[in-house]
């Protein structure tokens, strides 16, 4: 792995083949783009799915998939054919990682399995993203965000809170979850070669990285053998724990610490209640009875305006946060100040405005660089790189 270089980012030099497609492969791989790896996009016929999800100006080019495709080059590659597959292996020749979100068993059909390519390229870090881990029964399952959430239980959640029906959350919570979980995997791996000259293979399960998600908060007593109890974390559970209503909309309010209950209690101007009731100074009552305090919390917000409860809460160091749409969360002002959106001009979108890296880094400071492409736009480019001759490259275009 290179080492990092001025303003191109951390991961100048390192060059990733990416054949993953829709959520989870492409956000896992846009991170590493822009760390300054360069992402060879590596597309089927017809392109990435997500490419045809609208709003979109021009075909094939869907707001999620520009939001999820930045600082990446496309090529189009029919793996099907031979003169692409040989395409492939000369592009691994001088890859660091290849990551795919194809079912492991087609891959081997293809000859492009972590056997054949780990064995022909040992410095290349190979990683699967898969539905189900290989050795258990789910193993080839189609897997889709909304399967693998109600696979981990997030539905029965929300479920159990509300008393209402079972409802995914709507973000592609797993395939962004595991997406992360893939970016540090590949990133670790890379470490390792860089330190003994070895690449390897890895596999990253989506069912069994969010069940690890979940149930970090919510093993609770079955955290134990015998078990203390059943599984799931109180405070989580209680369907008082929500935004609050105030008297003319909502507000987001966590008065959680000793210190913040006594400054709710300041706050209404009532402090000696604070000091009477455990079920508000003794942290131990409160766990027992979260939903009863989250509901004095909830009756007492709906007394006031937010305008009211944002000075307050502000005043007595009680925190608090607005409760956004969508809208008012791309207009908010912390994220222009920090200068969390960039906007440029796209070859065939016009202007366009993208999520920038939120870490700030002094050194090596990550960057978007290049728009999302345009599918295959970079096919003769790329290959000709790879040492592909002309009439080679007209093989694999067909």
């Amino acid at each position: 792995m290179a080492e990092a270089a001025g303003p191109t980012g951390p991961l100048a030099g390192v060059r990733v083949i990416d054949l993953t497609t829709v959520m989870m492969g492409p956000f896992a791989t846009q991170i590493l783009g822009d760390y300054g790896a360069d992402i060879i996009k590596v597309e089927p016929p017809g392109g990435d799915i997500m490419r045809h999800a609208p709003p979109m100006r021009s075909p094939g080019m869907g707001a999620m998939y520009m939001q999820g495709n930045r600082n990446k080059r496309s090529i189009l590659l029919d793996l099907k054919k031979e003169p692409a597959r040989a395409a492939l292996l000369r592009l691994c020749e001088g890859a660091d990682v290849l990551v795919h979100n194809v079912r492991p068993a087609a891959m081997r059909r293809l000859g492009l399995g972590p056997e054949e390519l780990c064995d022909r390229f040992p410095r290349l870090v190979y990683v699967s993203l898969v539905g189900y881990g290989e050795k258990g029964p789910y193993a080839g399952r189609p897997a889709y965000d909304d399967l693998i959430q109600g696979a981990a239980g997030i539905p029965a959640l929300f479920a159990e809170v509300s008393g209402a029906e079972p409802r995914y959350v709507p973000v592609v919570a797993a395939d962004r979850i595991v997406g992360l979980n893939a970016t540090h995997a590949i990133l670790a791996a890379l470490l390792h070669r860089d330190r003994t000259g070895c690449g390897q293979s890895i596999q990253v399960p989506m069912f069994e990285t969010l069940a690890q998600f979940v149930l970090g908060d919510h093993m609770g007593g079955r955290s134990f053998e015998p078990s203390l109890g059943p599984p799931g974390y109180g405070r989580l559970l209680q369907p008082n724990r929500r935004p609050y209503r105030t008297s003319d909309g909502h507000l987001c309010v966590l008065v959680y610490t000793d210190a913040h209950w006594r400054s709710f209690f300041e706050a209404i101007g009532r402090p000696e209640e604070f000091e009477a009731d455990p079920l508000f100074h003794d942290i131990r009552v409160r766990a027992a009875r979260y939903d009863e305090a989250y509901g004095f919390v909830a009756a007492e917000l709906a007394r006031r305006s937010t305008a009211e409860w944002l000075e307050l809460l502000e005043r007595h160091d009680i925190p608090f946060s607005p409760m956004h749409d969508l809208d008012s969360l791309i207009d908010d002002p912390h994220l222009a100040a920090v200068g969390f959106f960039q906007e440029m001009d796209h070859p065939s979108e016009g202007r366009i405005r993208l999520t920038s890296p939120p870490a700030t880094w002094s050194r090596t400071q990550p960057s978007i660089r290049s728009a999302p492409p345009r599918v295959g736009e970079h096919t003769r480019e790329v290959l000709a790189e790879a040492g592909l001759t002309q009439s080679d490259i007209d093989a694999v275009i067909g």
